[in-house]
């Protein structure tokens, strides 16, 4: 069903708490798009396999699958301001580890960090994405999120930004061409030294959280907990147990969280394979990140015409398409196909999350949104695969052929799948409604 033009997307009544908590959307952006580049500059500087390095990845998305649960549980008895406030001081603590980490030089800590930081991350996303949804008329609550994720795509090019001048044109082990050939006193010397150059953004970047946290703390917010009893939780899970649209949804999601972390961190990889380096490659991750950001903000404006589920069906077939174009054509022009999956990936995931919730009670959307934040796993699961068919034929990227193509290329069957699944999704919801 398509949305009613005439209806607000946004109460004025509710446009400044709309608007801070927005804001979040572009803070969790931040996180992940300033934690992708470090996938290789942790596999550099600390001399690690393709999938040993996914362990960045793994320690990432593991943290919101753990906690997504746990914080929509803590929302049912408390208000989402509440749930914010616990995200944002979970979001500084693990930014902050990132300086113990860099002193002790172990990677395990930074990789509980990192965990921590997303166990912060899953209370935001768990509380602000159906408080989005909640801000206002339920008939325009898709097209609401939709608005509220297009700004997840300005802290992501500000994340890649920070990640590309400030880490990785200041990695000394970048500029080597065999570090591990290095004397050990000179590795020692760089090592240390590009573990500082890790460190500085994420201590930075909690203490502006810390900042955001007092912001929160003093400002109102609508929507307090629920009055009258809560529902039985045992109830409330066996109501989203049989709404099919809502169990396909998370597994939609979680294949969509896996094919975007698939798309966007493996793409230093996929340019290492033409002889790019990792500084130009993050000039090309940063075209998908702008391109991500033109397409959400389309796909916004298409639902005022278009049922969801059609238009998620045709955005994930054609990224599809660019996933077969990234697989088979090798070179430039296969680097430039990868890229343009970001366009027809930008509007997935808020469409499925809306999509998922949108039959949904209050009570049911809280509960059920911890299962769509938990689906993010996928982001943990899947760069892992991926990083062990990359390995197949060595530590490089292009040791050997697969069905006629390097295996970097053809590791990315795996978000054709994804999308391939996700389109089908789309279709199911179409002709559903």
């Amino acid at each position: 069903m398509m949305n009613n033009t005439k209806t607000p997307v946004i109460d004025k009544k509710v446009l400044l708490p709309f608007i801070l908590v927005t804001s979040l959307f572009a803070l969790w952006g931040f996180a992940n798009a300033v934690t992708d580049p470090m996938v290789q500059a942790f596999k550099k500087v600390l001399e690690l396999s393709n999938s040993e390095a996914a362990w960045v990845q793994m320690a990432f998305y593991g943290g919101y699958f753990c906690m997504a649960l746990p914080a929509a549980m803590f929302m049912r008895k408390y208000s989402y301001k509440v749930g914010i406030l616990i995200g944002l001081a979970l979001y500084a603590t693990g930014a902050l580890l990132f300086y113990p980490a860099a002193q002790s030089e172990s990677f395990l800590f930074f990789c509980l960090g990192l965990y921590i930081l997303t166990f912060g991350l899953a209370f935001l996303e768990t509380a602000a994405n159906p408080y989005a949804l909640a801000l206002g008329p339920k008939e325009t609550a898709t097209q609401r999120l939709n608005l509220a994720q297009a700004f997840n795509p300005l802290g992501l090019i500000a994340g890649l930004f920070v990640a590309q001048q400030f880490v990785l044109k200041n990695l000394k082990s970048d500029d080597v061409e065999d570090f591990s050939s290095l004397e050990e006193a000179s590795k020692i010397l760089m090592k240390t030294s590009d573990l500082m150059v890790i460190r500085d953004p994420y201590v930075m970047l909690g203490l502006f959280i810390s900042l955001v946290f007092v912001v929160f703390l003093i400002s109102k917010m609508p929507q307090s907990k629920a009055d009258g009893e809560m529902p039985d939780i045992i109830d409330t899970f066996k109501v989203l147990a049989s709404n099919t649209k809502y169990t396909l949804g998370v597994v939609a999601q979680i294949l969509y969280v896996g094919g975007q972390i698939m798309c966007w961190t493996y793409i230093y990889q996929y340019a290492e394979a033409i002889d790019i380096d990792s500084v130009t490659a993050g000039y090309y991750q940063m075209a998908a990140f702008i391109i991500f950001t033109i397409g959400r903000a389309i796909g916004t404006y298409l639902l005022r015409f278009m049922s969801a589920g059609k238009m998620l069906m045709y955005f994930a077939l054609f990224a599809g398409v660019f996933a077969l174009g990234t697989i088979f054509i090798q070179g430039i022009v296969g680097l430039y196909c990868l890229v343009g999956i970001s366009f027809f990936m930008s509007a997935m995931f808020p469409t499925i999350y809306g999509i998922a919730l949108n039959d949904l009670s209050e009570e049911q959307s809280k509960v059920g949104s911890a299962g769509l934040v938990m689906a993010i796993v996928g982001g943990a699961l899947m760069p892992k695969l991926q990083g062990m068919i990359i390995d197949a034929g060595g530590n490089g990227v292009a040791d050997l052929q697969i069905f006629g193509v390097y295996e970097v290329n053809f590791s990315f069957i795996l978000p054709f799948v994804c999308f391939m699944f996700i389109s089908w999704y789309g279709l199911f919801v179409f002709k559903k409604i």
